[in-house]
C-alpha cells in the first residue's frame, strides 16, 4: 500500500490528472506511468490538480522536471493547481514558480488553454 492515487479526466483537448496522497520515491514512478501515457497519446496540455496531494519528496518533484521539457517542444505546457500551502511552499522553495504556472484553481488552468488556441506556450520567461 504506497497511500498515493492517480485520477485522470480528459475534458477535450485538456487532460486533468488529481493526485492524492504521498508521493515519494515509491510512488513517483506511478505519476511517471501516467505522464508518460499523456505524452505517448500526444496529450501535452496537462493539469495536474495537488487538492488531495498531503507529501511531495524530491522524487516526485523530479517527476514534473523529467516531462515538462517534452511537453512544450510539442506545443503543450503542463499546469499546476489547488496546492495546499505547505506543498506550494515546497514548490516556491525551489523556484518552481519561475518554470510552471500554478493555480489556485483548476478551472482557472483549463481555461488558459482554452485561450492559447494555437499560440505559443512560451511567455518569454
Amino acid at each position: 500500500m504506497s497511500g498515493f492515487e492517480i485520477r485522470r479526466k480528459d475534458d477535450g483537448c485538456v487532460s486533468t490528472l488529481y493526485i492524492k496522497g504521498f508521493l515519494d520515491a515509491h510512488t513517483a514512478p506511478q505519476l511517471e506511468r501516467s505522464l508518460q501515457e499523456l505524452v505517448n497519446e500526444g496529450r501535452f496540455r496537462i493539469v495536474v490538480n495537488f487538492s488531495e496531494l498531503s507529501y511531495i519528496s524530491s522524487a516526485g518533484l523530479g517527476v514534473f522536471m523529467g516531462f515538462i521539457e517534452t511537453v512544450r517542444k510539442n506545443q503543450g505546457d503542463i499546469k499546476l493547481s489547488n496546492m495546499p500551502p505547505k506543498i506550494y511552499r515546497v514548490f516556491d522553495l525551489l523556484g518552481f514558480p519561475l518554470i510552471y504556472e500554478i493555480y489556485e484553481d483548476e478551472r482557472q488552468a483549463q481555461e488558459k488553454f482554452a485561450g492559447s488556441g494555437t499560440s505559443s506556450v512560451e511567455d518569454g520567461r
